[in-house]
């Protein structure tokens, strides 16, 4: 039995994910050096991600982000095959460890993405729990479709997380 691969627009979102975790990682680093370019630019309010009280975005934010985001780019990127069941259910117990941090921290923000990565990691367990079940080349579609469907997810997730994170800045201001 062929291991499965990834479609090309699926390949096209792995990369996307893993572009925007290379981001995310560097804009929440903790640097007490102002990034270049001079003064912020201005981001547009965002409706779905409700200001924390009283203050900006934290570092523990963005540090349980890139955590999450660790995870599910080492989760997207497994090769799936027979056999796989344990890693694979190894690598979905981190993501959702780090995705309950996560939710935690963030407080509300991002409710509708996080739902929705939420929705996609069950889609996987339940395709995992058939692949072992009962192994066949329909089962090991099966993993690498919901895969897909958590690429989707995270990438959406990424979006919205990204347009905050960035502007938290580790050092006191003053």
């Amino acid at each position: 039995m062929r291991a499965g691969t990834a479609t090309r627009p699926a390949r096209w979102r792995l990369a996307a994910i893993a572009g925007g975790f290379a981001l995310l990682t560097v804009a929440c680093g903790s640097s007490s050096s102002p990034a270049s370019g001079g003064s912020p630019s201005p981001s547009a309010p965002s409706s779905s991600a409700p200001a924390a009280t009283g203050s900006s975005p934290s570092s523990a934010l963005c540090a349980d982000a890139a955590a999450l985001f660790a995870s599910l780019d080492q989760l997207t990127h497994i090769k799936v095959h027979e056999g796989m069941k344990n890693e694979i259910t190894a690598k979905l117990t981190a993501v959702k460890a780090n995705l309950t941090a996560f939710v935690t921290e963030a407080r509300g923000q991002w409710q509708a993405q996080t739902a929705a990565l939420k929705s996609a990691l069950t889609n996987l367990q339940t395709a995992v729990k058939s692949l072992s079940a009962s192994p066949s080349v329909s089962a090991v579609g099966g993993v690498v479709s919901a895969i897909g469907g958590v690429s989707t997810a995270t990438a959406n997730l990424l979006t919205a997380v990204s347009t905050r994170c960035p502007s938290a800045s580790p050092s006191p201001s003053g």
